[in-house]
């Protein structure tokens, strides 16, 4: 992977775990020459995690509606930031510039980003390999929750397998490297989910 999206939050909890993975994602994308692509803020983890590749010399790329700049937490110190009119826009070019997606903790931003991009995945409109970054048990409960759907037939096993988790960075990149898509892409066809 040559560019990594990473989907997080515009507010940071303070908690010490959190931003040593920040730290520790940032020094393994920096030292395999992986860009960051990110929602382009200067504030919470946003800011965080591209004050962490960039003080490290590597390479961070922001994608900002312009009402966002307007309220002035866009980054203006990035490798590039782009511009764009919308939110819709914004997911869109952050998925066309990277081959991986990583999701940190965060809100309702966060996870609608990272459902999207996951939905996409589903459908075959794109194949990046989708991680969970789950520092100190963050996600536990939504992949339990994803578990209770494939035990309820709303979700084929095969799609479950598409996110990759982890608690450690190096780790979860590693398995996001030695990552093959294979999504059911027939769901529509056949509706038995067992």
């Amino acid at each position: 992977m040559k560019s990594i999206c990473v989907f997080c939050g515009a507010n940071f909890n303070g908690d010490p775990a959190l931003k040593q993975a920040i730290e520790l994602l940032a020094e393994v994308m920096v030292s395999r020459n992986i860009t960051l692509v990110f929602g382009g803020g200067k504030v919470g983890v946003m800011g965080l995690m591209a004050d962490a590749v960039l003080s490290r010399g590597g390479k961070a790329i922001g994608i900002i509606p312009q009402f966002l700049m307007d309220k002035e937490v866009g980054h203006t110190g990035l490798t590039e930031l782009h511009i764009v009119e919308n939110m819709h826009q914004r997911k869109q070019m952050m998925n066309d510039l990277s081959e991986g997606i990583i999701t940190l903790p965060g809100g309702w931003g966060t996870l609608e980003e990272f459902f999207e991009v996951l939905t996409w995945l589903q459908l075959g409109l794109h194949n990046h390999p989708i991680g969970l970054l789950n520092v100190n048990g963050f996600y536990d409960l939504l992949l339990k929750q994803m578990d209770v759907m494939v035990e309820q037939r709303f979700l084929k096993p095969t799609n479950r397998e598409l996110i990759l988790t982890s608690g450690d960075p190096i780790v979860l990149v590693n398995l996001m490297d030695n990552f093959n898509a294979k999504p059911d892409e027939v769901w529509f066809k056949d509706r038995n989910l067992t």
